[in-house]
């Protein structure tokens, strides 16, 4: 759903909107497609009819085109498209969450500095109006355009219109065309003639499916409905531009001159992927153990383990810093100067004081708007009231933090908390709310003595029923007496006084209601006898009077009631952006103290940030995965970026055999499988990316890390399929590595987990060789494709089992950069007795860790695997699959069998699989066959002979009978 204004409502809501004009709030509707472009009355926008607009864009064939942005911001989340006209590339920025400073939408504008910039016209105001600023301060244009152009089915299509994407070149296809084909031959029918306009222009259907192929290749777009949104409203833009500029030009999208989609990444934030996020559990939505309810909740992520925040604007910053990590070293750097400063022992106490009146720290900003749009209730009045008293209590606790006065955040804080004016605030709406009264008259009530008229109307208005009960005794002296029993003065808002006379009988008949000299029926018989069976309700001339003198009390007090709490409001709105900018820091405040109280209680370290591109963690841990196991086994990790094929001397080893040996660029992991190898490459990531979501988690699970600043971290860990999608797992794998070799630099991290997949040798005579081969082919080609950039190598951290790559025409440990390791198993004989054949031990000392091998021993079937979850240098040349899937389950007899098969066709024997089910006359045959076979090759053919001779030798070698 998006947010849009009243304004902006399509029709058939309009009426609805009319009741509710003076409501300020923001409504949520869904839009048609029929919606006409709307000027907002307030905005100065230059439209496509200005001529200076048209001008800025008309020249697209002459590389003249400026470039163009196209943005989208809905409920919190942003994306765009821009256009280079000079690569004649389109830069795509993914949904991302925003903030409601739109700090992401000035970093995408500044650093694309685009001439032209669209947004859709349901966009929230105080996002147009930062794009509307952006292009008046750069002379640029700006266009608000009707929604429809911004729907994501319409830039789907858009997108698989695009020439580059939807066209495969004859070397990737093969194909060329017959000469038929090019033949100027008229067709002669109808299917002829769609046989040569399908050769002649290309199969339409097979276009579109290349295209939604090849679009992940570039961007994943799929996952992004408003990034797809702006592509498909910026490629209808250039190509009304391109035909503005050439009349005779009809080819539209199609026609355009775009050669590539990159991501765009802000030179601020790091990017990562939906892909990466998913993988690397950043953030895991579970869904309610309700089947009637459609709410989530965090279930094990690093949001969730982390998310200690105490106020909604804190965890929804801290979502937000999730996002996107910072780049910048200096931010990193007072980040973590103020989560050390939390964690100082002297500082426990204010810290744990701070957390505690965070709490009352409510949504003022929401609050804020409530007040101004009329529809705060008293719960709102009370937040805004616990906000300036919580304030004042946390701007105590500041001072007595221990050195807080060098830390950025406090200082910011300490800057903002305008205790005066905020405890006038509070006293203001305390001294002027009665909250007793408010809360059972479920409206917003003013205390006495605050207004002399209000409180004389109350007065009046309390001791009304003696009034009534004075009143109604004059008229009964006054009326017949057999007219009524009994009657009653009432008084009711809006219709003023009435008298109340119940229902007489003789008044049902024909006759009707009785109706005294000077009194007036007030309702119809009809409606009388219908709805009000038990009373009826006149008006006199005393009621008249009443109503003169009186008045309509319960409205007037209302209303009164109603100007005070305005002009309360008016007097409290003079601070509102104080008390704005003051929850934006507490909000970073409690990001701070929550990371402080994880950092203490998970034991995480400050990490040295260092300009070089390195990562070199000493006992680093799995955040998440030492949370759901008794033991966790840390280990290191060393990379270095730039150490690519040509560019130098590899690093000297390092002689401890429990840490990483070499400083490459590429680490390439081996072993048993679910020895822990994703475990690992998921934590050298993870505790990359805690040190860089630079406002907040800064510290991380290691001993001690130094790392350099990652820009962008892909991964190629897990496959999310859906039958949404017409792509096979292998196909979403290729995309995923596609789009990493794309986009990385050599600043970026990428993880490949068992890319290609499968664990069969690629020598194996099998029915999947081929595509075992592709598989052990395609990861060989990835790993040495980064490594040929050389000193623009990025940091890899992979894990195979493809252990015949290993050799000396495909990845050679002697030859390449690549630094190998391997996770430690320990095996165990029937009996409880350590198989040392079978533990991690390398060759001789003298040889490099590249030559270090795990045996490859087979294991004998009643042993044990054991995990040590430890790494080491060198190779592993056994996966241990048959073991792996005794301790998991699978009956014992297959697992054996599996072994056993599996050695047969390592050793390229056969023959012995295809001899299991033969019976013994077969056999036999195959026997007396070879025996024939031997005979026939020991016969002397050179010398001269009659025919009579040599078949009489054959038939002997053949074992027969003469006249057989």
């Amino acid at each position: 759903m998006k947010r849009t204004k009243p304004n902006r409502l399509s029709n058939h809501r309009k009426k609805k909107v009319a009741k509710s004009a003076q409501n300020l709030e923001k409504n949520q509707t869904a839009e048609s497609d029929t919606e006409e472009c709307v000027q907002l009355p307030r905005k100065k926008v230059r439209w496509e009819g200005n001529s200076e607009s048209v001008a800025a864009v008309a020249d697209t064939e002459n590389s003249s085109l400026e470039d163009d942005a196209s943005t989208s911001k809905v409920n919190g989340r942003v994306a765009g498209a821009y256009y280079d006209s000079v690569r004649c590339i389109v830069y795509v920025l993914e949904d991302t969450q925003e903030d409601v400073h739109f700090d992401l939408t000035n970093m995408l504008l500044e650093q694309c500095n685009a001439n032209v910039v669209l947004t859709s016209s349901k966009a929230d105001d105080p996002f147009i109006s930062v794009l509307q600023k952006f292009a008046e301060s750069s002379g640029g244009v700006f266009q608000i355009r009707p929604h429809k152009e911004f729907t994501p089915h319409r830039g789907r299509d858009r997108l698989l219109s695009l020439r580059f994407l939807s066209e495969l070149t004859t070397e990737v296809t093969g194909l060329c065309l017959s000469s038929d084909s090019s033949s100027g031959a008229e067709p002669r029918n109808a299917y002829e003639f769609m046989q040569k306009r399908k050769q002649a222009a290309g199969d339409p259907t097979m276009k579109r499916w290349n295209a939604a192929i090849r679009l992940a290749n570039y961007a994943s777009v799929e996952s992004s409905p408003l990034c797809i949104s702006c592509l498909g409203a910026l490629l209808d833009y250039l190509a009304r531009e391109r035909a503005a500029g050439d009349l005779d030009d009809d080819a539209g999208v199609e026609g355009l001159n775009i050669s590539g989609i990159e991501v765009l990444t802000i030179d601020q934030v790091m990017h990562i992927n939906a892909d990466a996020l998913f993988s690397l559990q950043i953030f895991e939505n579970e869904s309610h153990a309700s089947i009637h309810s459609d709410k989530t909740k965090e279930g094990l992520s690093l949001f969730g383990i982390l998310d200690n925040t105490r106020t909604p604007l804190g965890r929804s910053l801290l979502r937000t810093w999730l996002m996107r990590p910072s780049l910048s070293i200096p931010v990193i750097a007072a980040r973590h100067d103020a989560i050390e400063c939390f964690l100082h022992p002297e500082n426990l106490a204010p810290a744990s004081a701070l957390q505690t009146h965070l709490k009352g720290i409510k949504n003022i900003p929401r609050i804020l708007g409530l007040l101004q749009s009329g529809k705060a209730g008293v719960g709102d009045w009370q937040g805004l009231v616990k906000f300036t008293y919580h304030s004042a209590m946390i701007r105590d606790a500041l001072a007595d933090l221990h050195r807080g006065d060098q830390v950025a955040v406090v200082r910011k804080l300490v800057a903002s908390l305008d205790i005066a004016s905020f405890k006038d605030t509070g006293n203001a709406v305390n001294e002027t709310i009665d909250w007793e009264e408010s809360t059972n008259n479920n409206r917003i009530c003013v205390r006495p003595y605050i207004d002399e008229e209000l409180d004389q109307r109350k007065h009046v208005y309390a001791g009304l029923d003696a009034v009534l009960c004075k009143v109604a005794e004059q008229i009964c002296q006054k009326i017949p007496a057999d007219y009524t029993a009994s009657l009653n003065v009432v008084y009711f808002p809006q219709l003023g006084f009435l008298i109340c006379v119940p229902m007489q009988e003789e008044w049902k008949s024909e006759e009707g209601i009785k109706v005294l000299d000077g009194w007036s029926f007030q309702v119809s018989p009809d409606a009388v006898l219908a709805i009000c069976d038990a009373h009826v309700y006149f008006k006199s001339e005393e009621m008249h009077d009443m109503d003169t003198h009186i008045g309509d009390l319960h409205p007037s007090i209302v209303d009164r009631e109603i100007e005070i709490v305005q002009e309360l409001l008016e007097r409290i709105l003079v601070f509102s952006e104080g008390m704005r900018h003051t929850c934006d820091v507490c909000a970073e405040l409690d990001c701070l103290l929550a990371f402080a109280e994880a950092s203490r209680a998970y034991n995480y370290c400050r990490p040295q940030m260092s300009e070089d591109p390195i990562i070199d963690i000493d006992q680093g841990r799995h955040p998440l995965q030492e949370q759901v196991v008794d033991i966790f086994v840390p280990n290191n990790a060393r990379l270095l970026a730039g150490i690519g094929i040509g560019f130098g001397d590899i690093a000297e080893p390092q002689t401890e055999l429990d840490s990483v040996a070499m400083c490459t660029s590429v680490v390439l992991c081996t072993g048993a499988n679910a020895c822990g190898k994703s475990v690992y490459l998921k934590q050298v990531a993870l505790i990359q990316y805690m040190a860089q979501v630079g406002n907040c988690y800064d510290f991380v699970p290691a001993v001690s890390a130094t790392l350099g600043i990652v820009d962008k971290i892909f991964t190629r860990i897990q496959t999310r399929e859906s039958v949404s999608k017409a792509q096979s797992a292998f196909m979403i794998d290729l995309n995923q590595v596609s789009l990493a070799l794309r986009n990385c630099t050599a600043n970026s991290l990428i993880l490949l987990d068992e890319f290609g997949k499968g664990t069969i040798p690629a020598g194996s005579i099998t029915v999947d060789s081929y595509l075992s081969i592709d598989g052990t082919g395609l990861f060989c080609g990835v790993i040495k494709h980064l490594l040929n950039r050389g000193s623009q190598c990025p940091k890899v951290l992979a894990a195979t089992h493809f252990h015949d790559v290993f050799q000396k025409d495909m990845l050679d440990p002697h030859k390449f950069p690549i630094t190998f390791l391997h996770m430690q198993v320990l095996f165990t004989s029937s009996k409880g007795n350590l198989n040392p054949s079978d533990v991690s031990i390398f060759g001789d000392s003298e040889s490099t860790n590249h030559e270090r091998l795990e045996p490859t021993s087979v294991v004998a079937p009643g042993d044990k695997i054991t995990y040590l979850y430890r790494v080491s240098p060198g190779l592993s040349r056994n996966s241990h699959a048959a073991q792996c899937a005794m301790m998991f389950g699978l009956p014992s007899r297959i697992a054996q069998r599996a072994q056993y098969v599996s050695k047969l066709l390592g050793d390229h024997e056969l023959g012995q699989l295809l001899e299991e089910k033969m019976t013994a006359e077969e056999h036999e045959n195959i026997k007396a066959a070879g025996i024939a076979t031997y005979k026939f090759l020991a016969m002397d053919l050179t010398n001269d002979s009659h025919d009579k001779d040599i078949k009489s030798k054959l038939v002997e070698a053949l074992g027969r009978a003469p006249h057989d």
